[in-house]
């Protein structure tokens, strides 16, 4: 059966996947596989019928064969020099695809980890990353829509244990 996934991947075919709401989504398995999840599930039951994807809508489904798809026809070049990979700028292509609303980056950092496709997920969290960065708590509260439950005791408290932190910047 590993055999049927190389010549599957030869001859460009393409494997059905299935969101979680019933969409079909015809692609090419070179783009399918992007997703180790999906990779594997190939591997182990070829591509004659449909994969489910439990945990992944439609709506999402889309974003992700999108971004594989964009990634399967222009790989980045290798990055030799590790120190430059962990900078949190964020190329062109990848920068626009990661402006949506919150619920659907938070949906596509969920379905990047199911799938398992790091460099979707890298993009995704560094994304969030980047929101957060240089913000006060306050901030971060009003930017993500999270409610303040601490008392101001606690909240004191939290700053005196933090400091140190604070101090660095």
């Amino acid at each position: 059966s590993d055999l049927a996934g190389q010549k599957a991947m030869a001859e460009g075919e393409a494997v059905t996947l299935i969101s979680s709401d019933g969409q079909e989504f015809q692609v090419d398995v070179k783009v399918a596989q992007m997703s180790e999840t999906i990779k594997n599930l190939i591997e182990d039951a070829g591509i004659e019928n449909p994969i489910p994807l439990p945990n992944v809508t439609g709506k999402i489904l889309t974003k992700v064969v999108e971004y594989s798809t964009h990634h399967v026809e222009n790989p980045e070049p290798a990055v030799e020099d590790k120190k430059e990979e962990k900078k949190s700028d964020i190329s062109g292509w990848d920068s626009k695809f990661c402006e949506v609303d919150q619920a659907t980056l938070f949906e596509l950092i969920l379905a990047a980890n199911y799938l398992d496709i790091k460099q979707l997920l890298d993009l995704t969290c560094k994304t969030v990353a980047n929101m957060i960065k240089g913000k006060t708590p306050e901030e971060i509260r009003k930017t993500f829509n999270i409610k303040n439950d601490f008392t101001p005791e606690e909240e004191e408290q939290v700053r005196k244990e933090n400091q140190w932190a604070e101090d660095k910047q």
